[in-house]
């Protein structure tokens, strides 16, 4: 399989936050070959907002996995720093999220790509349009740039740190 660009999102509102967005990053690039980090954010939750602030961040990479098997990856790093199942939307000490694998559309049980609040994440899309401007969204058309721009949320995304470097 040739190598396709992934976009991927990285949280994290338990313990050491920025490290386990750096231990995370690490791991990824046992399988990824990351190509760009953004900064970090700190962000108020989204979904369920009773727990502390996240650190966010978005990573663009390399893969030759099939999208499945990214997220099963994917699933094994959260894992690996220390992520336990709670609730939808609740703590967690890593989540990573495939924000988009190439310019597919993915629609299984157990993954959507893009991922279906991207639109509506300021969180995500701060990080998003500051290492890609013109990635466009494969079902709506619409830059990083342009989401950014429409997406409400943006001046509770405060830059916490330069990127991450691994």
């Amino acid at each position: 399989m040739a190598p396709v660009i992934v976009f991927l999102g990285l949280g994290s509102n338990i313990g050491a936050r920025e490290e386990h967005l750096r231990d995370g990053l690490a791991l990824l690039t046992d399988f990824l070959e990351i190509k760009e980090a953004s900064s970090v954010y700190e962000t108020e939750p989204w979904g369920y907002t009773e727990q502390p602030r996240f650190l966010n961040m978005v990573c663009k990479a390399f893969t030759t996995m099939a999208p499945l098997e990214l997220l099963a990856f994917c699933q094994q790093v959260e894992q690996h720093i220390g992520r336990t199942p709670t609730f939808r939307y609740g703590p967690r000490e890593l989540d990573v999220d495939i924000l988009a694998y190439g310019d597919r559309v993915i629609e299984t049980p157990t993954l959507r790509v893009p991922h279906n609040n991207l639109a509506d994440r300021a969180f995500v899309l701060v990080p998003l349009a500051e290492i890609v401007t013109d990635w466009e969204h494969p079902e709506s058309g619409k830059t990083a740039k342009q989401m950014l721009e429409e997406v409400s949320g943006v001046k509770g995304v405060m830059l916490w740190s330069p990127p991450i470097v691994v």
